[in-house]
């Protein structure tokens, strides 16, 4: 019976410490591919804006002479719905626009295979849009 009341339950300090390393070399490695999640998610924010943006100036200059201000198509809101990006439409004439979307905060530090997405700009000239920089508005 002596043999029982001797026996210690619980870990040891060793195994604790093991333990606690382990967990956080597995956060160490998880946080950039997360980082990475988070800024990815929130430049979809701005391309989701510029892209609805571009529909309604579409639908403005069908009833118009010329493409609108963003205070003509968008009510003049001026941020994304989280304020991750600044909104912006300029060179608004009877055949196009530049819509801009520019990062605030630390969703400036963004980039996508070593290209800042820091400013994301939607240009509409005639019948051609360009979106730049390419690799940022690749899904």
């Amino acid at each position: 019976m002596d043999n029982f009341k001797n026996k210690k339950e619980g870990f040891s300090l060793i195994e604790l410490v093991i333990a606690l390393a382990i967990i956080a070399i597995l956060v160490l490695i998880s946080m950039p591919s997360y980082f990475n999640y988070v800024m990815h998610s929130r430049r979809t924010e701005g391309i989701n804006a510029l892209n609805s943006i571009q529909l309604e100036e579409e639908k403005y200059r069908g009833q118009n002479t010329a493409y609108g201000t963003l205070a003509d198509v968008w009510g003049g809101v001026t941020t994304t719905e989280n304020g991750y990006y600044t909104l912006s439409a300029t060179n608004n004439t009877a055949t196009g626009y530049t819509l801009t979307a520019t990062a605030q905060g630390s969703q400036a530090n963004d980039t996508q295979n070593g290209v800042s997405c820091s400013t994301l700009t939607l240009t509409v000239n005639g019948l051609n849009t360009t979106r730049a920089p390419q690799a940022c508005w690749s899904q």
